[in-house]
């Protein structure tokens, strides 16, 4: 597992730590690196801000699939990320 973040070294070190998480995080992302990847954004009253971009990879780095966020809700859910891998596995034995 990677996370990708646009948050700043320090925050993302904060996040890392509070939430003892032990993949690897990248932080600093900038704009232009979110929309190479389809990346949305959006701005408010707080300022400009990525939504989420999430993608489930096989152990190859083939995409099985995706989804990007288009605002606060709408993100990828642990039990269908698990129903996707099961299910191309069953399609590897065949």
């Amino acid at each position: 597992m990677y996370a990708a973040s646009v948050d700043t070294h320090e925050q993302a070190t904060e996040v890392v730590t509070k939430n003892n998480l032990t993949f690897t995080m990248i932080h600093s992302l900038e704009k232009h690196h979110t929309e190479s990847i389809g990346g949305w954004w959006g701005s408010d009253r707080h300022g400009e801000y990525c939504q989420p971009a999430e993608f489930l990879l096989d152990t190859d780095g083939k995409i099985l699939g995706s989804l990007y966020a288009s605002g606060p809700i709408g993100r990828m859910n642990v039990s269908e990320a698990i129903k996707m891998i099961k299910f191309t596995e069953m399609r590897k034995d065949k």
